[in-house]
Formats: C-alpha cells, structure tokens, sequence
C-alpha cells in the first residue's frame, strides 16, 4: 500500500478570533496560523453598527442605563411605557 500527502481544503472550517493586535486562525481546536491587525486594519469592512477600536470591534447597542429601567414594544410610544 503506497502513501501520499494530499492538499485538502479546509478554509470553511477556518475560524478567526481577535486576540489584541492578531486575529488568530483555528481549524477545529488547533491554531493554525495569525494575522496582524496592523497589516489588515485598512482593509477591515465590517456592516453599519459595527465599528473597530484599537484591535477591538464594538457594536452599537441600545441598552438601559438605569438599573430598573426596561424596555418594551409599545406602539407608538418609542419603546417606552
């Protein structure tokens, strides 16, 4: 029985998670490789209501400011009761 090393495609199983200035590639559990931010900060698109910060992506948020404070759908009335 003969071996032989294949190449197999993997990038759909390809994860990336932002670990401060590198993106950090997975497959499966294994790191497999990283990407600096500094050389990919210029061509990062992220949709309206994300954002990047300094190696961080921040996404805009309608939260409640006071701690009794809930909100709700109420037809006109702006989501307030």
């Amino acid at each position: 029985m003969a071996l032989e090393t294949k190449q197999v495609k993997v990038t759909d199983r390809v994860i990336g998670k932002i670990n401060g200035d590198s993106i950090e590639l997975y497959e499966g559990n294994r790191q497999i490789g990283h990407l600096p931010l500094s050389q990919v900060s210029h061509l990062m698109q992220l949709k309206d209501g994300y954002d990047q910060q300094n190696g961080q992506i921040y996404k805009d948020m309608t939260v409640t400011v006071e701690p009794d404070q809930k909100y709700v759908d109420c037809d006109g009335e702006a989501g307030w009761c």
